[in-house]
């Protein structure tokens, strides 16, 4: 394994937050908030606790200028869920859809680049089961109804040229300037660079090859195979980047290694590429390979990945939590924007 820097630089900062409210879903919370900054979990709030939360130590500095910012989004945080019940059963009538499991999430967000201080994007979208109900485009000032339910809503709020001026100066505005301070107090946590460990896991000798990263921050990385110092596109998948319990983050991706000589072993490897940081490459060797297979004596390959792999699943798990507040990556901070309705 050997480390070489790399000279790639982002100073893109994001501040989301992610609603959702279900129904019909046992041993789940009925309504749920996260905040992230730049994908770190910082805010949380859920109906089983009624608290509005820091999830990490620096952003409790929220309260150097107003004492009273958690207890604030607590009673935030218990009108909005009222108001989630309220709106999954609209949106129940108009798919028609009145029984069984559901899901209505709601994303709002911005971007800024602290180099050049320029506001990057700024966006809000709502979602039923895990479809878009109603998204607004920002640039055009106009609302994107790919339902046909939410037609009557696009019409009533791009009459509203008032809340639309709302909304557009607080994502571009007042949401760019809760995101500055979180930046200001998060700057030691955020800005670090940390590096993963790798491993390479086989389930049987005729399953696909993991390259599997975890630990890394932050999540703006890459991880790849390559055939010399040529990147594979072909006889890989490559997984998504989920985040671990401790605020790290994890990826994988797989190698088909059906048609793989023996002699060409040497002549592989899985690169892990940290933006702005360095890269980790880890060699394609047999010996390596952490596996549940037997070997010709009885015993078991060259490493269990019964407790690894099982660790993945829970983390992988986690991850999907997180998801399930996320299905598309789109809102912020400051006064809650439903409030105005």
């Amino acid at each position: 394994m050997f480390f070489r820097s790399v000279a790639i630089v982002f100073n893109i900062h994001s501040l989301k937050h992610f609603y959702t409210g279900v129904s019909q879903v046992p041993n789940f919370p009925e309504f749920v908030i996260v905040g992230l900054m730049d994908e770190l979990q910082v805010e949380h709030y859920d109906s089983n606790t009624r608290r509005y939360v820091p999830k990490q130590d620096w952003a409790n500095r929220m309260t150097e200028d107003d004492q009273t910012y958690w207890d604030r989004y607590t009673q935030i945080a218990r009108g909005t869920q009222q108001w989630f019940k309220g709106n999954i059963e609209i949106v129940k009538q108009r798919l028609n859809q009145t029984g069984g499991v559901h899901v209505y999430q709601w994303m709002y967000g911005c971007e800024w680049d602290d180099e050049t201080d320029e506001v990057v994007n700024g966006y809000w979208q709502d979602g039923f089961d895990g479809e878009d109900f109603l998204v607004l485009d920002l640039k055009t000032e106009t609302w994107i109804a790919p339902v046909q339910q939410a037609v009557p809503t696009k019409q009533q709020w791009e009459n509203d040229k008032a809340m639309l001026a709302r909304y557009k100066h607080y994502y571009t505005t007042e949401c760019v300037d809760w995101l500055k301070k979180y930046v200001e107090f998060g700057r030691s946590s955020l800005m670090r660079k940390d590096l993963p460990s790798v491993s390479l896991l086989q389930k049987t000798p005729s399953s696909p090859l993991t390259c599997h990263a975890t630990g890394f921050y932050p999540d703006r990385a890459d991880l790849f195979w390559k055939k010399d110092e040529e990147e594979l596109h072909e006889d890989v998948v490559k997984g998504e980047i989920l985040p671990n319990h401790d605020g790290s983050f994890q990826m994988s991706v797989d190698l088909d290694l059906s048609g793989l000589k023996d002699e060409d072993w040497g002549r592989y490897s899985c690169v892990f590429h940290l933006a702005g940081g360095q890269e980790v490459s880890k060699r394609l060797d047999k010996r390596d390979i952490r596996t549940n297979w037997k070997t010709n004596d009885g015993g078991l390959g060259t490493g269990l990945i019964g407790g690894l792999v099982g660790g993945i699943a829970v983390l992988a798990v986690i991850g999907c939590i997180i998801g399930f507040f996320v299905y598309k990556k789109k809102h912020p901070k400051g006064k809650d924007p439903h409030q105005d309705h």
